[in-house]
């Protein structure tokens, strides 16, 4: 039986280090990379590689610096963990304050790269890693050194993966170089070769790394081939709907490549969908401290472990028991729609735009949040009600739970100060509060910056869709691989197949969607066949909150969905009477604040739009009543301008400024 494979960076768990320094993992790798004298025996080598893994395997960051990170870092539009609000850049979530530029579409080129370790044109880490490479070989054979070697390859890798999401092609560097390296001065080598390179590092750690069942917490065989499966989905997709490459041809390879590496892991038979009596497993697995295995969780691939005393974090902090005023987020209607009704049917279907045939299990918009009501499971287990789970810490009366408070309404607020005048640490921009990640436990609020909550990286359920996508893609998905992939996730979830055994679904028995169907006709220069529509959908649903919205948009050539009105709820008479009230009145003293909502006017909080629908970002000047400005050079970040001049065979990504003009 699996047992579990996790990147905990704690000497404690490191049978072989037992010897080392015990505060090694908080410090930087050798500061003088260029002394070859370094690595006099095998230790060294696992030290040295140790030292690396924290700029990878990121986690909810460590201590008060959790606002980047390697993996897709570079997106960084809020402090915290890039788990979690990495999807703050993208459709699913809505950030509190002013647009960022990257999404209002005011963002320029950059003159310089930015120095901080998530920056997309930012080599300091590959560095680490081609020092290592070129240099590990000096204490022994290197055939019997192979093990080191394939941890290295397997960043170096991951590293050049993300380059590849966010600039496209990039040069290849094999060398620790510094200014005067002839290689710092070449071209930006093209895809398919740089696909090549990536592609031979993976295999190299996949063949050389151990399949084990993580012996001592380090990168292992499953890990690479999980990496390797979403690496070559992303390449596969992106060649296929990416047609002005004119690497369609190419793209199956690539689909297959996905598809075997995924197969492998489920072969294996080592990893389960986390479960739990309650049914909630779903929101419970993102909630847990300390390793996987303790908490019975036989679904992470990859984890960051924290003890709170080497290593913590402050994400609860940020995060805020749900939310808080300084760095709140809300769900968005637009990504709500999303979710199908508990009869696995969306909430129209059918009927045209205006005329939509309504589910008979959707309750609209018109009531208090019960268009949450008699939906997919996760929706519940993500957005959630006032009162649901637990109320929030108020920090008024220093009382906390659900039976000392009552029920307490989330502020609708648009700024991002520190604290609000009631000092509710429960807000959200849209009316609509998350509820994943969210943990129920002030101690994990007050630990900053010590914080314990796991950060699950790779988890199976991940793979899974992975796995029925590029099956998918390749058009020979059966109805077998639904039922171990979509159907699985499904029944982990909290469907009835029992009471609605069309929620199972079939290749036979997909169900229309006239309003998804219909967003997709508009927005993409491509059509999408049912199958490939509901695999997308519960790409969303699942791994929502986790940071790969934004990945799978570029690779489908999907960034029109930017365009998308992003709205909140509905404010209903009711809803503007139940915020209206004063909190200063002793009859209403449970109420947070005291605020208007003229339909179609600014109010003292929230502007709705003239269906009563709450707008984010009013005050923008580049994006109108929600619809945010999509332009297609975002497909790739630009280079910064410094560089083209340092280098001038570096070419800037199609529509950015250059040096030239």
């Amino acid at each position: 039986m699996k047992k579990y494979s996790i990147i905990t960076l704690l000497v404690t768990l490191v049978a072989v280090l037992s010897s080392c320094n015990d505060d090694f993992m908080q410090r930087d790798p050798i500061d003088k990379m260029a002394d070859g004298t370094f690595f006099t025996k095998e230790a060294d080598l696992q030290l040295y590689l140790d030292g690396i893994y924290r700029y990878y395997v990121y986690g909810h960051g460590i201590g008060g610096t959790n606002n980047t990170s390697h993996d897709k870092g570079f997106l960084a539009v809020k402090a915290g963990s890039q788990i979690i609000f990495g999807d703050a850049f993208s459709d699913n979530t809505v950030y509190a304050g002013g647009i960022d530029s990257k999404l209002g579409g005011t963002y320029d080129t950059p003159n310089t790269a930015s120095k901080n370790m998530d920056s997309p044109w930012q080599w300091m880490k590959l560095r680490k890693v081609n020092y290592f490479l070129n240099h590990y070989g000096e204490v022994g054979d290197p055939e019997t050194l192979k093990g080191y070697a394939a941890q290295a390859y397997f960043f170096k890798a991951w590293d050049y993966y993300i380059k590849l999401v966010a600039l496209g092609e990039v040069p290849w560097l094999d060398k620790e170089l510094d200014t005067a390296s002839p290689e710092m001065y070449g071209p930006r080598m093209p895809r398919t070769e740089l696909v090549e390179k990536i592609l031979e590092c993976f295999d190299f750690a996949i063949a050389n790394l151990e399949d084990n069942d993580n012996s001592c917490g380090h990168i292992n065989q499953d890990m690479a081939l999980f990496l390797k499966s979403r690496f070559c989905l992303f390449e596969g997709t992106f060649r296929k709907y990416h047609t002005e490459l004119n690497l369609q041809s190419s793209a199956n390879d690539l689909l297959k490549m996905s598809r075997d590496a995924a197969k492998k892991i489920i072969d294996k038979n080592r990893y389960r969908l986390f479960k739990n009596a309650d049914g909630d497993g779903y929101w419970r697995m993102f909630i847990q401290k300390g390793s996987p295995e303790t908490e019975g969780n036989e679904e992470t691939i990859l984890a960051r472990v924290y003890d709170g005393v080497k290593l913590g974090h402050d994400n609860p902090r940020y995060w805020g028991m749900n939310n808080h005023t300084r760095y709140c987020m809300g769900a968005p209607l637009c990504m709500i729609e999303d979710y199908l009704c508990e009869d696995g049917r969306p909430i129209y279907i059918g009927g045209t735009d205006g005329n939509y045939t309504v589910n008979p299990l959707f309750k609209g918009y018109d009531g208090m949040w019960e268009e949450l009501d008699n939906r997919d499971p996760r929706l519940r287990q993500t957005v959630c009600k006032p009162g649901e789970y637990a109320s929030i810490f108020d920090m008024d009366d220093n009382t906390y739970g659900l039976e000392e408070t009552g029920v307490i309404y989330p502020m609708i607020i648009y700024d991002t100060g520190g604290g609000s005048p009631m000092k509710h640490y429960n807000s959200t921009v849209t009316g609509y509060r998350f509820i994943k990640h969210w943990m129920p436990d002030y101690s994990e609020w007050e630990a900053n910056p010590n914080g314990v909550q796991t950060a699950h990286m790779f988890r199976y359920g991940e793979l899974l869709l992975i796995y029925a996508e590029a099956r998918a893609e390749l058009n020979e998905i059966t109805n077998a691989d639904l039922d171990i992939t979509i159907n699985a996730l499904r029944e982990r979830a909290g469907y009835d197949f029992a009471k609605y055994p069309n929620a199972r679904l079939t290749l036979s028995n997909i169900p229309a969607d006239p309003r998804l169907d219909a967003i997709y006709a508009e927005k993409l220069d491509y059509s999408v066949s049912p199958i490939i529509r509901e695999i997308r959908r519960e790409r969303r649903v699942e791994t929502m909150m986790e940071g790969m919205r934004y990945e799978d948009l570029m690779r489908w050539k999907a960034g029109k969905l930017f365009t998308v009105p992003v709205r909140g709820m509905k404010m209903t008479q009711e809803k503007i009477e139940l915020y209206s009230k004063n909190r200063n009145d002793e009859t209403y003293k449970d109420y947070p604040f005291k605020v208007t909502v003229p339909i179609g006017e600014v109010g003292n909080q929230v502007i709705v739009d003239g269906e009563g629908f709450i707008i984010p970002w009013p005050t923008s000047t580049t994006v109108i009543k929600g619809v945010r400005p999509w332009d297609d050079k975002r497909y790739y970040y630009p280079i910064p301008l410094n560089e083209m001049l340092l280098n001038p065979l570096l070419k800037q990504n199609p529509g950015w400024k250059d040096i030239n003009r």
